[in-house]
């Protein structure tokens, strides 16, 4: 059906987001909001924190070059690798030059709407603690 249309299928398998991608996700659409407001302002903080980052690192990594290069485009390529679940994507956040564009305070926000929006999100395994022990929905031992 696709090679009627012109088209190819293409299948890519990659890990499951860990609950720590989730909520690096969560911290980057918040960034992804404010770069949408200010980017000017958002940008040249992110290209100043990425000098620093690369003269920390006088060997500066590959995801520090791609970082330089993202910076340099248009928001319509930028905006998009914020919320991109790829392992390549990933792995660019791991090392984001958007450190400080939000305030402690507006990064507290995004971890507490993330930890009420997490528990919905893994259902009957969500782990709870009783009595100072960690257990399991659904555990039966005493």
């Amino acid at each position: 059906m696709a090679s009627a249309a012109g088209l190819e299928v293409s299948i890519t398998i990659v890990p499951q987001l860990t609950r720590e991608d989730r909520r690096s996700l969560a911290l980057h659409a918040a960034i992804a909001e404010r770069l949408a407001a200010r980017p000017h302002e958002t940008i040249a903080h992110a290209r100043a924190t990425l000098s620093l980052m690369r003269e920390a690192n006088p060997n500066a990594s590959s995801l520090l070059r791609e970082w330089d290069v993202l910076l340099h485009r248009p928001l319509v390529a930028l905006l998009p690798v914020l919320s991109d679940p790829s392992q390549w994507a990933r792995e660019l956040r791991h090392v984001t030059p958007f450190a400080g564009v939000l305030s402690a305070r507006e990064r507290a926000d995004v971890y507490r709407q993330f930890a009420r929006a997490e528990p919905a999100r893994n259902g009957s395994i969500r782990a709870r603690s009783i009595r100072g022990r960690s257990i399991r929905a659904g555990d039966t031992s005493p």
